[in-house]
């Protein structure tokens, strides 16, 4: 079992973190003002998943792997940088054009079709959240240097320890993430509210958010490239 005078300081070193801006709170922002609330909190749903995973990796010592494998670290950080730049040219290329039904044919009904295309972008911007923090090595070292200093073998078995913080970590970062995504997502909804319908300026406030976007994914990339 933990040790359970450590709890206030390891969630004030959590607090600490996750109100400091960083690439996860930049993602879902980012992915709040341009598609709303909802695909934020899908993102943020995929990046707690991640999180566990990386908690998971430094109890099985992932992260000591990593941190004595510069070859392998810089591979992962290579593979997160690209995933990264396909990210940000998905959203800044022109918009392609989908060739229309052809009158007649049978198809799904319009509830179908909405239904379908709304589980499609809820598991797409989960999996964007999920693969840009899995891909992310200094998430995983993160992991394996704050958790070790709150676990103690006289307590018990690491790992149960480690599951134990990690959920923790997972919880926290999630109600702090679905904060940040109903921030952004609601001041979104409000400029747009204020906009006709069809203006110049949605036109040009919706191209502003895509290149936000874009903007973030290219910042992240550079950033875990340069390490």
């Amino acid at each position: 079992m933990l040790d359970p005078t450590h709890l206030p300081l390891y969630f004030a070193a959590l607090v600490a973190v996750y109100l400091a801006p960083g690439p996860d709170m930049a993602l879902v922002m980012a992915t709040s003002a341009s598609r709303g609330a909802r695909a934020g909190l899908y993102t943020a749903g995929g990046i707690a998943v991640a999180r566990f995973l990386h908690v998971l990796g430094s109890g099985l010592g992932l992260a000591a792997l990593f941190a004595a494998s510069p070859v392998l670290l810089a591979g992962v950080r290579g593979a997160g940088a690209a995933y990264l730049l396909w990210l940000a040219w998905k959203v800044l290329r022109p918009a392609s054009t989908t060739p229309a039904l052809a009158g007649g044919s049978a198809g799904p009904s319009a509830s179908e079709c909405s239904a379908q295309v709304q589980a499609c972008s809820a598991q797409s911007e989960a999996l964007r959240g999920l693969l840009t923090n899995v891909l992310n090595p200094k998430a995983l070292l993160f992991c394996g240097l704050l958790l070790p200093q709150f676990a103690n073998p006289e307590h018990g078995p690491l790992l149960p320890q480690f599951l134990i913080l990690g959920v923790i970590l997972v919880v926290v970062g999630l109600c702090f993430d679905a904060v940040y995504a109903c921030m952004a997502g609601g001041l979104a909804r409000r400029l747009r509210a204020g906009v006709q319908s069809g203006s110049p300026f949605a036109v040009c406030l919706d191209r502003v958010r895509s290149w936000l976007m874009g903007s973030v994914f290219l910042a992240m990339a550079a950033r875990l490239a340069v390490g």
